[in-house]
């Protein structure tokens, strides 16, 4: 079962860590990120730069609306995620527990929805 582990944290916090701070956390991502390698479960994972580069897009009755930054103001903001294949919910808990961002954030898990290439929903949840 594949599970996208979403994770949360407060931007200003990641923007007021020391050098030395913002090292330790890149090497526990770093680690983590090895066993789940090493382990045969990651599918995919990425960081992703602060909300002030986003960009989002709302369409409403074939007009686009397009403007700079995030949706919507929330005290944790989106900073990254993982995509792990693991047996069940159980399994994706305990991966979850281990990502560095569950210690100062929170780490949001979903299943993913698999479909085949005629668009046909292959797997579904068995929460």
């Amino acid at each position: 079962m594949k599970y996208a582990f979403n994770i949360y944290g407060d931007e200003s916090a990641r923007d007021s860590a020391t050098p030395e701070q913002q090292q330790q956390m890149a090497e526990a991502y770093g680690v983590v990120t090895q066993e789940m390698h090493d382990k045969g479960v990651f599918v995919a994972g990425e960081g992703l730069y602060p909300t002030g580069t986003a960009t989002t897009v709302r369409v409403r009755e074939g007009d686009q609306d397009v403007t700079d930054g995030p949706f919507a103001e929330t005290k944790e903001q989106l900073g990254g995620f993982y995509v792990l294949d693991v047996k069940d919910l159980d399994e994706a808990i305990e991966w979850a527990a281990k990502i560095p961002g569950s210690q100062f954030g929170g780490v949001e898990i979903r299943p993913v929805m698999v479909f085949d290439e005629a668009g046909n929903l292959v797997e579904e949840a068995t929460a």
